[in-house]
């Protein structure tokens, strides 16, 4: 058991049978009553966040959880299929814990992979991806970035929205957190 003194960003806590991650902390000493430490978690599984206030000095549990970069190889069946690029151990991960960085994957990518007691929590991509538009509507001649946008499916599968000028086979970069497009690629 450890303490609030414990407490840093990036630790992870076991509050109630699910994995907290600790994005913010406090050390309050207010001048009446005792010290206390306010902290913001966000749960590990669900991407939740919670303000969370604990006394000084009370006991907490921290775990610990492994976060390690993985080359992605293949799917297979509805599981994903990574390497470890060190030790080349492969691990299986379900499309639940991938979730929606399933739409931007493609072989031999690197993401990072949260692990605690052996089980795999959930799959980080970098924050922007190269991928190539595989179908969009023909641009036609006159249209600007600024006039609007049309939606585009990339050799992953995912759609996204686009510019009107972009067309089949550009290369974009797109933002694996929100889905957005950022750019062309030359």
């Amino acid at each position: 058991m450890a303490s609030t003194a414990d407490i840093r960003n990036g630790v992870v806590l076991l509050i109630d049978g699910q994995l907290w991650n600790v994005i913010e902390f406090q050390h309050v000493k207010p001048g009446k009553g005792g010290a206390f430490v306010r902290t913001k978690l966000k749960n590990v599984v669900t991407g939740k966040v919670v303000d969370r206030t604990y006394n000084a000095g009370a006991k907490i549990d921290i775990e610990n959880v492994d976060r390690r970069d993985y080359q992605y190889l293949y799917k297979d069946g509805a599981d994903f299929v990574f390497m470890d690029g060190e030790t080349y151990d492969q691990l299986t991960i379900s499309a639940a814990i991938v979730g929606d960085a399933a739409n931007y994957l493609l072989e031999n990518q690197s993401a990072t992979i949260a692990i605690n007691n052996e089980n795999p929590l959930y799959v980080e991509l970098p924050a922007s991806v190269v991928l190539e538009v595989t179908y969009t509507e023909p641009g036609l001649q006159g249209d600007r970035s600024s006039a609007g946008t049309k939606p585009a499916t990339l050799e992953t599968g995912a759609e996204i929205q686009v510019p009107l000028f972009l067309e089949t086979g550009t290369k974009v970069k797109v933002d694996t957190r929100t889905g957005d497009y950022l750019g062309r690629v030359s």
